[in-house]
């Protein structure tokens, strides 16, 4: 990184950088979205694209304008499913334009990016970033009731971007009934809760095989685990989707069981998914977090505000091009300078060998102020107060200019401090 080209450092004059014009754009797409959902899921193999794309696709058949985000980079499922092929063009201001599946249903996907379907992308965290706040910002969605958002499994990169980039969005988090399925969904379950998400319900995907022969159900992966973690983990049960060998050959196909005529258990279950998110959209107060959500919320997160000096150094530990969690092991240090409450300056500075009160003197003598961190000891904490450098835990891991602009903009939302010893 080096000196920013794009805007001048000037106090008296200010010029509009790319970026703060790819802030106003995401902020203006999303006062258009009226509900965001993410589905997620604590493991993969759990039907979460399924899930995602029977919601997106419902939705639409009920009338409602749905867009359908692919997010799941390395493994974007949904175009197929949908029978989607071909890749997106742009408009006269060369944005994207969405793939219209019908009427009422828009899609994007990496897939629909690529010249080869079969290509792969080798991505580390920040250019996901980028990547899921420009498929906001760039995509020429227009008003929508819904945008659904399909994330890879696990907690990783996507979903803590769409809970940093998409304000208000709600999570649907996709298990099955068996209990290494569940012991992931919880994570998952405390994961929104850490980043202060919302959770709008647990779907318990392939909750029972019917029979083709005789119509009984057979619990393939156990049976009412989906209510035991709702009950346990105080979050409402959407649905349960009972397995249908026919939704994965008409996701091989490309044909959806909800294009036909098909009155199947599967698809009354779906039918039941939508009445129960419409419901608890129906209303402000259906999308207020429950009072135990609201205590993990508060001991657990807090908003940093920006200081009355709005000039000043920050330092933010990195490793990969991101926020390192370990303040005294990280890979390089980025120092940006602020100057009346704007980013103009940039660099990268590799720390001395790790040792004891070594990092506060280098800091100190770089200029630092402030410094932005994931984790920090006691004593580092204690050394940097001496020196008057004020310091930042539990942030994001986020590349170093974003958890500045959040910073700068009172919208840095920290946790607990994850290396306090």
């Amino acid at each position: 990184m080096g000196t920013c080209q794009s805007r001048k450092c000037d106090p008296g004059g200010h010029q509009a950088s790319p970026e703060a014009g790819e802030d106003v754009r995401l902020k203006e797409q999303l006062g258009q979205i009226k509900h965001k959902l993410l589905v997620m899921s604590g493991k993969g193999g759990v039907g979460k694209t399924s899930v995602a794309v029977y919601l997106a696709l419902g939705l639409a058949r009920r009338g409602y304008r749905v867009g359908l985000l692919d997010v799941d980079l390395h493994g974007p499922d949904v175009p197929r499913m949908l029978g989607i092929s071909g890749r997106l063009g742009l408009d006269e201001e060369q944005h994207l334009i969405p793939y219209a599946y019908d009427a009422h249903l828009q899609v994007v996907s990496m897939e629909c990016l690529i010249a080869d379907r079969d290509e792969a992308v080798i991505w580390r965290g920040p250019l996901k970033h980028s990547f899921i706040q420009q498929a906001i910002s760039q995509v020429q969605w227009g008003k929508l009731d819904f945008l659904v958002i399909d994330s890879p499994p696990g907690t990783g990169d996507e979903p803590l971007s769409v809970a940093q980039t998409v304000t208000g969005a709600q999570a649907v988090i996709v298990t099955t009934p068996q209990e290494v399925s569940l012991a992931d969904v919880r994570k998952a379950i405390n994961f929104c809760r850490k980043v202060g998400m919302l959770i709008l319900g647990l779907v318990e995907n392939m909750s029972g095989l019917i029979c083709p022969h005789c119509g009984e159900e057979i619990p393939l992966f156990s049976a009412g685990g989906g209510k035991k973690t709702t009950a346990l983990m105080n979050v409402p049960l959407l649905a349960s989707l009972p397995f249908d060998l026919r939704v994965m050959q008409g996701g091989d196909r490309g044909q959806p069981l909800l294009n036909s005529r098909d009155d199947s258990p599967f698809v009354k279950a779906v039918w039941g998914l939508l009445d129960e998110v419409e419901k608890r959209l129906s209303g402000d107060e259906k999308t207020t977090p429950d009072a135990a959500q609201k205590i993990l919320r508060a001991e657990a997160m807090s908003t940093v505000t920006m200081p009355e000096n709005n000039s000043f150094k920050v330092a933010v530990p990195l490793a990969g091009g991101v926020l390192c969690n370990h303040f005294g092991h990280c890979e390089h240090f980025a120092v940006l300078q602020v100057l009346e409450g704007e980013i103009c300056q940039s660099e990268l500075h590799v720390p001395p060998p790790h040792e004891p009160g070594v990092l506060p003197r280098w800091l100190g003598d770089l200029g630092v102020n402030l410094i932005i961190a994931g984790g920090m000891g006691q004593r580092a904490l204690g050394l940097f107060a001496e020196r008057g450098i004020k310091v930042v835990t539990g942030a994001p891991n986020l590349p170093p200019e974003v958890l500045v602009q959040n910073y700068l903009a009172g919208t840095l939302t920290t946790g607990p401090n994850v290396c306090d010893h």
